[in-house]
């Protein structure tokens, strides 16, 4: 149900949120955390912003998750 968690982790995927998102490298899952490190804030109407450090997002705040292709970190 869930292989696609597994097989993204170390790959640039898009997380995709209510009101923005993230584009960045997933890193790990921990629990209902998806952790993303290199990442861009996307919002509508504004350019991409690069955001320090490591992104934390529970996963039950998802709509769904991007896979980009060639995307590994």
């Amino acid at each position: 149900m869930f292989a696609w968690r597994r097989t993204a982790v170390r790959q640039r995927v898009v997380v995709n949120l209510s009101d923005k998102a993230f584009s960045g490298v997933l890193w790990a899952q921990r629990g209902p955390l998806l952790v993303l490190r290199d990442v861009e804030l996307l919002e509508a109407g504004r350019e991409p912003q690069h955001v320090d450090g490591e992104v934390v997002v529970e996963r039950a705040r998802v709509e769904f998750t991007q896979v980009l292709p060639g995307g590994g970190g």
